[in-house]
């Protein structure tokens, strides 16, 4: 969780449920002030805590990391955030956080998923082993709190935000480029008829891409992290464009209406040799008993959330685990 302070008392994001924003802004104006992070722990197991006019309930303890942006500073919080956005490629970022030496807190090293590395770290060593931290939280897309050598450093994965990219522009995609950007998906439709690429109906989305189904592919750019949807409502079209997406290897692959139409379709384009169940998702979504356009949009999104988490979309309280913890 994240929250962005500025020197005028506003923010953006959040860290908790609204109860400890208003002592983080003022922790945050001090650490502005000297120009050093700082790790503030916030115990909401004790009543105590009152004293700090937390308004409390969460009955858990938080620790919150508070660090200063220096605009001047290519490598700050905020513009490695932003490079990650739009670079889009797993990255890990390994922080300490808990240390002797309060100059340590806030040092950093960053690994890409190309191995590309970037640090403040000036203990060479201690970096070597943070630097095998880092690929090891990359490999398993996990994020952790540990000891290196008596300092406490957050591994933390930050994975790139699921690009959707629907296929067909018809009445019902507006509910799901919708739902789409309130999760803060990157959103492409794409057309072969232009007239139904309005601008005002799909004011939301990130990309309005008119192209005929030949080519279609060649002016997309499908990564790990990529859910296509087929809603064109035309056989032909679909029949044209789904080969492309088996080979360009996007892991989510939906196809709208009933099963035998998705059984066609793959029938017609040589049956066993295209069908990929861990890919192609038809009929798309979760069983929701979904009927309006709103309500599929509703079972589509939830599938891909799902399937990009690899968990099964089951009612959480059949869950015998930590509602949390990352799928293996």
């Amino acid at each position: 969780a994240r929250m962005f302070i500025t020197d005028d008392g506003q923010w953006t994001g959040a860290v908790s449920g609204g109860c400890l924003e208003g002592d983080a802004l003022r922790q945050a104006r001090d650490v502005m002030r000297l120009g050093k992070a700082r790790l503030v722990t916030y115990d909401t197991t004790n009543d105590d805590e009152n004293a700090f006019g937390i308004g409390l309930g969460c009955n858990g303890i938080i620790d919150i990391l508070i660090e200063p942006i220096q605009p001047g500073d290519n490598d700050n919080p905020l513009a490695l955030l932003g490079r990650l956005l739009i670079e889009r490629q797993p990255t890990a970022m390994v922080t300490v956080v808990i240390a002797d030496e309060p100059e340590r807190v806030g040092q950093r090293l960053i690994v890409d998923a190309d191995g590309n590395t970037t640090s403040t770290i000036p203990d060479r060593i201690f970096a070597e082993k943070i630097h095998t931290l880092a690929q090891s939280a990359l490999a398993t897309e996990r994020s952790s709190l540990d000891l290196i050598a008596g300092v406490t450093v957050f591994a933390e994965v930050l994975i790139p935000d699921i690009q959707l990219i629907v296929f067909g522009a018809g009445y019902d995609v507006i509910p799901l480029v919708a739902q789409a950007k309130l999760l803060g998906w990157a959103v492409t439709v794409t057309d072969d008829c232009v007239a139904h690429l309005s601008p005002k109906k799909f004011a939301a989305c990130d990309n309005l891409l008119y192209a005929p189904r030949e080519e279609v592919m060649g002016k997309l750019r499908p990564d790990g992290r990529t859910a296509a949807v087929l809603m064109t409502h035309n056989f032909n079209y679909d029949r044209a464009v789904l080969p492309h997406l088996l080979q360009s290897g996007v892991p989510y692959i939906g196809i709208l209406g009933p099963k035998k139409r998705g059984d066609k379709l793959l029938e017609a384009l040589g049956g066993a040799a295209y069908r990929d169940q861990t890919r192609i998702h038809s009929p798309i979504g979760l069983d929701l008993g979904a009927e309006t356009p709103e309500e599929i949009a509703l079972s589509v999104v939830a599938e891909i959330q799902a399937c990009f988490n690899r968990r099964d979309g089951q009612m959480l309280k059949f869950r015998n685990a930590p509602i949390h913890v990352p799928a293996s």
